[in-house]
């Protein structure tokens, strides 16, 4: 087990958040210490993929911590150099605009600038409607910034929502172990 802490922040995609959950497991597997956080919508909606509540309360059981779930729980993440590395899992088109356009209105926005101001990596698991319509930009924006690392992603139904992109949540491992050696992990792009 790896003598790091990693913050694991999950936003509001919450048909895939039984895949975050999965993700999750395989990173506290890997790191002694593993700080949960939602956003602020993922603490308090209730929707048909589950109670907001019992999410966040298996988070804590998995991490045996408290879930950050403030914009001011977040704040001492930089100050503090609390996280080595911070994983945003589910990671939506909202959230990616707010991290391109630097606004910071949510605890997961709140935990990215506190802990960016480190100089440390954020690995990003996107799970947007609109990655290849209005998110687009935000995504490129996001690419050729430093210390953003994207696990690999692509189209989930291309047919019925051309537009949405997802990223494959079983990578979340391999792409935070390219990350903490300052790589983005290729291919990016899955078929």
């Amino acid at each position: 087990m790896e003598e790091k802490t990693v913050g694991f922040a999950m936003c509001g995609s919450f048909c895939t958040h039984a895949r975050a959950m999965e993700a999750l497991e395989q990173v506290k597997a890997r790191f002694a210490r593993v700080i949960p956080i939602v956003s602020e919508c993922t603490a308090a909606t209730d929707t048909r993929f589950g109670c907001a509540h019992e999410l966040m309360r298996e988070m804590a059981r998995i991490c045996d911590h408290r879930v950050i779930s403030t914009i001011a729980g977040a704040e001492p993440i930089g100050p503090q150099k609390l996280l080595d590395l911070l994983i945003i899992a589910p990671c939506t088109g909202n959230t990616l605009g707010k991290l391109a356009a630097g606004v910071t209105d949510t605890s997961v926005t709140m935990a990215a600038k506190a802990h960016l101001r480190n100089g440390r990596p954020v690995v990003i698991a996107m799970a947007s409607n609109d990655g290849l319509a209005a998110g687009a930009r935000n995504i490129g924006e996001l690419l050729v910034r430093k210390n953003y690392y994207f696990v690999p992603f692509g189209q989930d139904n291309a047919r019925a929502k051309p537009s949405s992109l997802v990223a494959d949540f079983s990578k979340i491992p391999e792409t935070v172990e390219a990350a903490l050696r300052g790589e983005q992990i290729q291919p990016l792009l899955l078929r």
